[in-house]
């Protein structure tokens, strides 16, 4: 048995990868939730594997269904596949696509051939063994965040205060106007104010 590192670098940014190491007898289904898992995504979505060339090719389609579309040649399933059985060479190429209506790709590329005696059999493959760049966020900032961010928002209720803001700057400018007119009138006042101390509640708002 080998084990086999790949490479799955974001199409938008080679700069973020992750490297994912699996049995050569793991199926493409396991490799999917792999690269899931490694850049925190569900698995909620449809997605297909390409056999791919070094120049990013499109080839024969490793899909997780038979969708209802135009294939070129009749796609093998994840499920039925292994990993192994679709490595042509030692610097194989493939394409990952999830979600079909959003497009997040991702190319894979195989570095590494492990041999059954280099590899640690303590661990549960297949594994994430190494992470570059902060990665695509699935479904905004919200999302990543999940419930901590809406807890936040719930507590602060942050849409409340932006929209509060522009409206306390306004009143706070015609405020400023008015004040300015009787400055002269309250000026006997300010003394006897500041007298007791009372400075700390200049233009006091309540």
């Amino acid at each position: 048995m080998a084990f086999l590192k790949f490479r799955v670098y974001w199409e938008e940014d080679d700069a973020i990868y992750r490297d994912v190491v699996v049995k050569h007898t793991q199926n493409f289904t396991e490799l999917n939730n792999i690269i899931l898992k490694a850049f925190e995504f569900d698995q909620k979505h449809d997605a297909t594997f390409f056999r791919s060339n070094d120049i990013w090719k499109r080839g024969r389609e490793i899909s997780k269904a038979v969708y209802e579309k135009e294939y070129v040649a009749p796609p093998l399933l994840m499920e039925e596949t292994t990993i192994g059985s679709e490595i042509i060479d030692t610097n194989q190429h493939f394409i990952y696509l999830y979600d079909f209506v959003k497009s997040w790709t991702f190319l894979i590329e195989l570095i590494q051939v492990i041999k059954n005696a280099d590899a640690d059999m303590t661990l549960e493959y297949p594994i994430v063994s190494r992470i570059e760049g902060v990665g695509p966020m699935q479904y905004g900032t919200k999302g990543l965040l999940g419930k901590t961010f809406a807890d936040i928002e719930e507590k602060y209720d942050l849409s409340e205060a932006k929209d509060g803001f522009g409206e306390e700057g306004e009143e706070g400018d015609h405020d400023k106007e008015e004040d300015d007119d009787k400055e002269d009138d309250d000026s006997a006042e300010d003394s006897d104010s500041n007298a007791e101390g009372g400075e700390f509640f200049e233009g006091e708002a309540f």
